[in-house]
């Protein structure tokens, strides 16, 4: 039998490193990316690959680029012939007053964490629709459910995440394809550690205080997440088991988004 097939976008390091090492772990052949394409890339796969006994491709793509977006899928569905799932999953972050907000961090947060999706969804479809099933599963944010000051880029991108997921849901319901998306609360991976300093500058606080009373102060368990525990709920929503599931998020929140 042939291996399902799942690709990750922006998975060579933190949260989309964890998805691709749960699926290769699953059996899956798993398509990796990021926009760098340096030796340590293509070790990360060599290396997930030779761990899992598993099939790894390493696809560069600038997740900000509309046609490489398209070509990431195209080129893994050539390699592995077909995709089973599709994770959603680069990001990037920048902290800063609306007023004080560059045009150009705004430009390449809505490109990579909203418009990329609906590339790589818009160019996987016509694939899974002709299979008859297939699982897009988005990695938005608790900012895809409400908002904080600061982050207009951000909270504007994965509000609009869930309205696609919802969209593309409806859409292929019949289908065989499902599409959901993952909301986190705080997960401490680099694209977190690399907030930490401009919180600290936005609020005037030390590093402790800034995970203490910015960011973990709304999240009731007042514990990070861990990317484990966002690969395993992706796992699950790629399973038999979530085949009624379908344009809706679970939230991996501490409790965030209870209130």
């Amino acid at each position: 039998m042939a291996r399902k097939t799942a690709i990750i976008t922006g998975s060579t390091s933190g949260i989309g490193l964890a998805v691709a090492e749960r699926f290769a772990a699953d059996g899956f052949a798993v398509v990796i990316n990021s926009y760098s394409d340096g030796e340590e890339d293509h070790a990360i796969a060599r290396d997930l690959a030779a761990r899992h006994d598993t099939d790894v491709a390493y696809v560069q793509a600038d997740m900000s680029k509309p046609d490489q977006c398209r070509r990431l899928v195209a080129e893994a569905a050539e390699r592995f012939g077909g995709i089973d799932v599709l994770v959603n999953n680069a990001g990037i972050q920048h902290v800063a007053p609306i007023e004080d907000f560059p045009t150009a961090k705004w430009d390449a947060i809505i490109a990579i964490n909203l418009s990329s999706a609906f590339h790589t969804i818009a160019a996987a479809v016509p694939l899974m629709k002709k299979a008859g099933s297939g699982r897009i599963i988005n990695v938005a944010s608790a900012h895809g459910l409400v908002a904080s000051p600061y982050k207009s880029a951000y909270v504007a991108a994965k509000h609009g995440i869930m309205g696609l997921t919802k969209t593309v849901a409806l859409e292929l319901a019949t289908s065989g394809v499902t599409c959901n998306a993952i909301c986190p609360g705080y997960v401490l991976t680099r694209l977190v550690e690399s907030q930490i300093p401009d919180q600290m500058k936005t609020h005037g606080m030390d590093r402790e205080t800034v995970i203490k009373e910015v960011m973990l102060d709304r999240q009731p368990t007042s514990e990070f997440a861990t990317v484990e525990q966002i690969a395993a709920t992706a796992a699950f929503l790629a399973s038999d088991a979530a085949v009624q599931i379908t344009g809706t998020h679970i939230s991996v929140d501490g409790g965030w988004t209870a209130a």
